[in-house]
């Protein structure tokens, strides 16, 4: 399995497990990391500031649903190709919570439906993260070249399938 480097945020311990890792608990939360061609979509939430759309999984859906509702409500985006790439464990002070993280292909931009949360999106270059991104380490680094290896991957399985239809 790849290894990645271990982050923080705050006073909680940030720890990445790629699939097909599955956390052991239920997901709280879940974050799409969503594509379109070689930039990333991210979105400008209060309190926050700039980074991948993201929230918490409500008691009746489960964390890929999430995932999706989030980038719509957040970032006004319809996906496609979305997979599940891993998940983090987070930890503070003995408590052990997950989020399942997924990457996906933006297939449509349409209006940014949660406003009191998010106040604006925009698709940047992987070059461009680590100024405007609200917390880059080594690890989000990281999660970032994995997700676009992921969605690159998948580019390419596409077109040999079409090219051998």
């Amino acid at each position: 399995m790849r290894k990645f480097s271990a982050g923080t945020y705050g006073r909680q311990r940030l720890e990445f497990f790629p699939a097909p890792f599955r956390a052991p608990l239920r997901a709280f939360a879940a974050l799409m990391f969503p594509w379109k061609d070689d930039e990333i979509l991210i979105c400008d939430i209060e309190d926050r500031g700039w980074c991948v759309p993201s929230g918490r999984v409500e008691p009746y859906e489960d964390s890929h649903a999430a995932a999706e509702r989030e980038t719509l409500e957040e970032a006004g985006a319809l996906l496609s190709d979305v997979q599940y790439i891993g998940c983090y464990r987070i930890t503070d002070r003995g408590e052990t919570r997950w989020a399942d993280c997924f990457v996906a292909q933006v297939s449509d931009l349409v209006e940014i439906t949660a406003t009191e949360e998010s106040r604006g999106r925009r698709l940047v270059s992987v070059g461009e993260l680590p100024e405007i991104y609200h917390l880059w380490t080594d690890l989000t680094s990281e999660v970032f070249t994995f997700s676009r290896e992921i969605m690159r991957r998948h580019r390419q399985t596409l077109g040999e399938l079409g090219e051998s239809a």
